[in-house]
């Protein structure tokens, strides 16, 4: 299953976890979404806040890797399908 994660910072704690962020390695990165696999992820640094498709079986996963920042970011995780699952669904709906 995909999900969309939408997430935003206060500017209270905002340049503290860029900096956290910045300092993460590459496997701290892998450690931090176990689970689940991160098809694309986009910042919006001077606003503070950002969006990420993933994937994972896992709902638990994809939440864990949310908790993981949840003490300096507000998240949003919401189920979403690509073309191909849409078109799939709609045609079947629909009998097309």
């Amino acid at each position: 299953m995909k999900f969309m994660i939408h997430w935003s910072s206060s500017t209270d704690t905002r340049h503290d976890t860029y900096k956290n962020f910045a300092q993460m390695s590459d496997a701290d990165d892998q450690s931090d979404h176990a689970g689940v696999t991160v098809i694309g992820r986009w910042h919006d640094l001077v606003a503070g806040g950002g969006v990420a498709i993933c994937e994972s079986d896992d709902l638990l996963a994809v939440q864990a890797w949310a908790m993981n920042w949840n003490g300096v970011l507000d998240v949003d995780i919401r189920p979403v399908a690509d073309d191909d699952e849409a078109r799939t669904m709609l045609k079947s709906k629909w009998n097309l």
